[in-house]
């Protein structure tokens, strides 16, 4: 029996060191839990704030004119995810920390299983699976994509693009003999990712493989379109939500109707497609540019220089290099003629297609490390460095070691349960009962902790709110031509902001900075509901806008000093 157990872990020993190294890497979530340092940006600030109210709310399986009280007078429900969405209910399950690393888990092990799945299989087909060891290399270079700073909230939108495209490609190979578990992840996949994200995407492409292979071969593989509509309707019905809202009900007018963005030039759009060529962005980072980039700059260069095919490597980069210059042209000025004349090319982001961008370098960083071992002579040894290093960086991004060497607070910290549990006592009325907005400070902190807010961060909101909000702080943007543009032309951040704050959101109780001329309507602020205004910063003009200084709170748990201000103008 031992000896068979031996035999085992030798026969999988690349698939068990990767594991063990990606239990590590979540540790972290497992032994600080909340007290874990982790990404502020779209997550902290955002997302995490609300899954947790619509776990809360009641209103998961609420019409699409429905709207939760918590926020902005009324959030349109559609304004949040389906209640067909994994995510919400991990959140309606556990603890909101619970959740988040239960999606950490599940987003790591489906990008190593699913990639090293993945690449054995094109390995196969491309006949290089005969390669001493090769398996290594599958294993290494799909640890190194399960390590990615996957974007938390994105699930399986990235994660789990290889194994949707492993299962399309299983498909559309063995057609009625494919293994029924490749059509569970066909089915299942849209449960925990997004549509808009990536997949409509995905799909896109897998459709026009479909095209070329229909075209080429005179056959139609109904099988394979079968696939790819199945696909699609799932994730229709999965989004009824935002259907029933853009083409049955016309409850509201969404503020991305009014967006603004586009206005580079054609010498900007190309730096744009160079810096994410080269960087990525902040959701798809996948950390090519110091490895992976320069080694396939060299797999090409043997490749010429051999006189060796290499048109797997050749296809993937091309269509990466293909997926950076539309993610930039999307912004090139150019379009704003066309843009302002179809609502659906103002309010969607076609650009998000760069999403696509870590898979492909993956997928380009095994097939030039096959190139390299095949035509140098110590092309083993270097594959295992530069896979080595390239795992090396990737841990560093670990969410606790990069979050703690940058000094954003903890997960407990950045919500701060204790010191708003204080000032809801000091205010001594139901939450329901009153509103507040927030100045240098994100408003979510307070929904996080049952308050009712007027301002808010949400990818959808009623134009007329956001017009009304306006007049609140139109004194401070008419300062700041940077966040009036911001604002204006983009505008999800409905924030209290302020003109010397700039967007700058996040101030502890050891800064010495002071607000000393706040300029907003406070007649407007109460005629909308507002009745506090909670500040991370001291308001040096607090009396000559309408402002009551209450009290100020602050305790030894929490990196926070707040001042609670009433609304009396």
């Amino acid at each position: 029996m031992w000896l068979n157990i031996y035999k085992s872990i030798l026969k999988n020993k690349w698939l068990i060191l990767s594991c063990l190294i990606i239990a590590v890497y979540l540790m972290p979530y497992y032994l600080l839990g909340e007290e874990t340092h982790i990404r502020v940006h779209d997550n902290l600030d955002s997302n995490i704030v609300w899954y947790k109210l619509l776990a809360e709310s009641g209103q998961i399986f609420a019409s699409p004119g429905s709207t939760l009280p918590n926020v902005i007078n009324g959030l349109p429900r559609s304004a949040l995810s389906s209640s067909m969405d994994l995510m919400v209910w991990l959140y309606v399950w556990f603890e909101p920390f619970t959740a988040y690393t239960m999606n950490q888990t599940i987003m790591r092990f489906a990008a190593f299983f699913g990639m090293y799945a993945l690449l054995n299989f094109l390995f196969r087909e491309k006949g290089d699976f005969d390669l001493p060891r090769v398996k290594w290399i599958s294993a290494g270079v799909s640890l190194g994509y399960a390590l990615l700073p996957f974007w938390p909230s994105g699930a399986l939108s990235i994660a789990g693009l290889p194994l949707a495209l492993l299962a399309f490609l299983k498909v559309r190979k063995h057609g009625k003999r494919t293994p029924v578990g490749y059509w569970f992840i066909i089915g299942l996949l849209p449960f925990h990712s997004s549509l808009i994200l990536t997949f409509i995407f995905f799909l896109g492409l897998m459709g026009i493989l479909w095209l070329f292979d229909w075209i080429k071969t005179k056959q139609m593989n109904l099988l394979f379109l079968t696939a790819i509509i199945s696909m699609g309707m799932i994730y229709l019905g999965k989004n009824y939500l935002l259907l029933a809202g853009m083409f049955m009900e016309d409850t509201f007018t969404p503020h991305r109707v009014s967006f603004d963005l586009g206005h580079k030039s054609f010498g900007d759009t190309l730096q744009l497609f160079s810096k994410n060529f080269i960087w990525g962005h902040t959701h798809d980072i996948s950390l090519h540019q110091k490895v992976i980039l320069p080694t396939v700059i060299i797999a090409f260069l043997i490749a010429f220089y051999k006189k060796i095919t290499f048109h797997s490597l050749a296809f993937v980069m091309t269509l990466n290099m293909l997926l950076s210059f539309w993610y930039a042209l999307w912004y090139w000025e150019g379009w704003r003629l066309i843009k302002d004349q179809w609502m659906l090319l103002n309010a969607f982001n076609f650009s998000r297609i760069h999403f696509l961008s870590p898979l492909l370098w993956y997928l380009a960083f095994a097939f030039a490390l096959i190139i390299l071992v095949k035509q140098i002579r110590w092309g083993i040894a270097v594959a295992v460095v530069l896979i080595g290093i390239q795992i090396s960086l990737l841990f560093q991004l670990n969410e606790e070691t990069k979050y703690k060497e940058t000094g954003t607070p903890t997960f407990e910290e950045f919500y701060s349960e204790d010191l708003f549990r204080d000032i809801k006592s000091y205010v001594g009325k139901a939450p329901s009962e009153y509103r507040v907005v927030s100045v240098g400070m994100h408003p979510t902190i307070a929904q996080y902790n049952g308050m009712y807010t007027l301002d808010t961060y949400n990818v959808t909101i009623p134009l007329s709110y956001k017009r009304q909000f306006r007049e609140i702080i139109a004194p401070e943007l008419e300062k700041n031509p940077r966040l009036r543009n911001y604002f204006d032309g983009w505008g999800s951040r409905l924030y209290m902001y302020v003109a010397d704050l700039g967007k700058d959101y996040m101030f502890s109780k050891n800064s010495t900075q002071v607000i000393k001329q706040l300029e907003i309507n406070t007649k407007i602020l109460e005629e909308m509901g507002g009745d506090y205004v909670i500040s991370a910063l001291p308001i040096a003009n607090h009396r000559h806008i309408g402002l009551e200084l209450e009290k100020a709170f602050e305790n030894d748990r929490s990196p926070l000093k707040i001042y609670l201000y009433k609304v009396n103008p």
